[in-house]
């Protein structure tokens, strides 16, 4: 079996249950080495995100009205945002994989232990959306992380974009999810979202990091000063730099972020 025609098929499985299915059993041929590498597979540019058959596409400035996350459907249109976000991550994490030839093992070794865990956060989430009588495809989504990939087929492009600047986004706003869910006291239900967003936070900042490495990678590849980052980000996110909203920090440091790069981001930041 080849691994690129592998994660090709993988990407095209339209039903969540069959694509996270399929990619636990690539992922354990992966580990035990019985895939083959036909570096000559010339990558697909999709058209439309693996997730068009079941849910309803809006415009990103469109979607389910917020609702109080004291109430049982104000827990749905979160959670269903979340479990998008979740999903769109592993097509972008496995496609990471799929489109990016002859790159080090560990790149590889990388991307596809992150979509392992994309895959997992998916899952855990989809089973909250049950425990509130709902599923994944209940609400409409936007394609706008789908469309980011697509615009990113350059290397150093796409390390930057999506785990540096969307994947990293998350570290700053999951916190603050986090504590208006403890602020729901006596509601066992936030109690186990909490505990979701606690793993994915963890694991996001990891995910960071992987990206954080080969971005700089990319970048010595081809004499490439870092700060090419921020140019990077304004050619598809205008306007995306300085941030008026808080940044997390530490998380970020930990991910491989430099207290420059920050300050640069939101001149309030105190680091060093």
């Amino acid at each position: 079996m080849d691994f690129f025609k592998q994660l090709e098929d993988i990407l095209q499985i339209q039903i969540p249950s069959q694509k996270c299915k399929a990619f636990k059993t690539f992922y354990k041929d992966y580990t035990e080495g019985s895939l083959t590498f036909n570096y000559q597979h010339k990558a697909k540019v999709f058209t439309e995100a693996s997730y068009t058959g079941f849910c309803t596409l809006v415009s990103s400035t469109t979607g389910a009205k917020r609702k109080k996350l004291s109430t049982p459907r104000g827990k749905v249109v979160f959670l269903h945002a979340i479990a998008h976000i979740e999903y769109s991550a592993i097509d972008l994490a496995i496609d990471a994989a799929y489109r990016f030839k002859d790159l080090p093992k560990q790149y590889y070794d990388d991307f596809l232990s992150i979509a392992y865990d994309e895959v997992r956060h998916f899952e855990m989430l989809e089973e909250l959306l049950k425990g509130l009588d709902s599923y994944y495809g209940d609400l409409p989504v936007h394609d706008g992380l789908f469309e980011a990939s697509m615009k990113t087929l350059d290397f150093t492009e796409r390390m930057a974009l999506v785990p540096r600047y969307l994947e990293a986004n998350g570290l700053d706003v999951t916190p603050m999810m986090i504590d208006k869910f403890l602020q729901l006291e006596d509601d066992t239900y936030a109690l186990k979202i909490i505990d979701v967003l606690k793993i994915i936070l963890h694991e996001e900042c990891d995910h960071v990091h992987k990206g954080d490495i080969w971005f700089k990678y990319a970048c010595d590849q081809d004499n490439l000063d870092y700060d090419i980052y921020f140019e990077i980000v304004e050619k598809h996110y205008p306007g995306s730099f300085p941030r008026k909203k808080e940044i997390n920090v530490k998380a970020r440091q930990e991910a491989g972020f430099s207290c420059s790069e920050l300050k640069r981001m939101n001149t309030d930041i105190q680091c060093s």
